[in-house]
């Protein structure tokens, strides 16, 4: 049996609101995970923003991360991530600022160029009609320069402080499905995390575009490629397949333009599935990490090694909170050791 190499592990949540349950127990339950990742020794934990999907309860990343950060004591905890497009920069620094003086080298800001929602409720986020995706680079510059206080002399907003300032700056990650994001964070020298699990063709491609263009001077002197992974692990194939279907059936209807909360097991057993539902679920399982322990050691080392992943971050749709749990423990079981990822900031 191949052993996984010896890397940072880290984990990343929507808060999924399961059927016949509230925001309330959806919250608690991700806060409550991100306590068991911390003791199993999980690098970082980090919450998605979305929007107008009310089986999501991770709307809001900074007020989230505020009470994972207060639940806990050394994990690092961020966005997976911030939507910029939604947002003031000015706004994000503060926000983050304030995080990060009140957890001090335990913030990580993920920053994503989409808007996370559709169209008409990004328009109500920022009240305007003309959010461009191609001003991310300008924006992201602003942030940059909001958290560390250095604007040039001539720039308009160089009298304008972002308060309060963190002594230790959260340090800003660029996350991405596509190669735009990874080129941009390889230019500006900053780590870069890719969504596989949410575009897998592209995973292999991105990254190396993302070290091809990497030039020092940022956060970084080097590369540091995070890949974020969906992995259902429980104790036999049978089992994982069965949890996990409720995610495949949540993203399908998401696709379909009817977003929900997210099913038990059995409702998504027994959705009526055509054969181009099915379809879709068996290209988008493609190189995942679905099945027993044995399972996903085998789906996860393939992924390692066409990656060359600096740390692995993995993340599950699963609707109870026991099974989710669960399945972080038993991925964690698979690296004997887990050293600790980037810690910047």
């Amino acid at each position: 049996m191949t052993d996984l190499p010896r890397i940072p592990l880290s984990v990343l949540d929507l808060a999924p609101v399961g059927d016949g349950a509230s925001t309330t127990d959806a919250l608690r339950s991700t806060i409550a995970l991100a306590q068991r990742a911390e003791q199993l020794g999980y690098t970082r934990f980090w919450v998605a923003e979305h929007h107008n999907m009310i089986g999501i309860a991770s709307s809001a990343p900074a007020v989230l991360i505020s009470a994972i950060a207060a639940a806990t004591e050394q994990i690092r905890v961020g966005s997976g991530g911030v939507m910029l497009p939604n947002h003031a920069p000015l706004a994000i620094a503060e926000q983050f600022g304030t995080l990060a003086s009140l957890y001090p080298g335990r913030i990580d800001l993920g920053l994503g160029r989409a808007p996370g929602s559709d169209g008409l409720t990004a328009a109500a986020l920022r009240r305007t009609n003309n959010l461009q995706a191609d001003r991310f680079p300008e924006e992201l510059g602003e942030l940059a320069c909001f958290l560390a206080d250095d604007f040039p002399a001539d720039h308009p907003f160089a009298r304008v402080k972002a308060v309060p300032a963190a002594d230790l700056q959260p340090p800003i990650w660029l996350l991405g499905s596509s190669s735009f994001s990874a080129e941009l964070a390889g230019l500006l020298g900053l780590p870069f995390a890719f969504a596989h699990h949410f575009s897998g063709a592209h995973t292999v491609p991105a990254l190396q575009a993302y070290r091809e263009s990497f030039r020092e001077g940022g956060l970084l002197t080097k590369p540091y490629a995070m890949v974020t992974v969906n992995a259902v692990c429980a104790p036999t194939d049978a089992e994982a397949d069965r949890l996990a279907l409720s995610g495949a059936l949540s993203f399908l209807r998401l696709r379909q333009g009817q977003p929900g909360r997210l099913p038990t097991p059995e409702q998504a057993a027994a959705h009526p599935w055509t054969p181009r539902e099915q379809q879709f679920v068996l290209e988008r399982r493609a190189g995942q990490a679905i099945g027993s322990p044995d399972t996903v050691r085998r789906e996860l080392g393939r992924l390692l090694e066409a990656t060359d992943a600096d740390e692995l971050m993995v993340t599950a749709q699963i609707y109870d909170i026991d099974d989710r749990r669960r399945s972080i423990e038993l991925v964690r079981e698979l690296f004997a050791e887990a050293p600790l990822g980037l810690q910047q900031g």
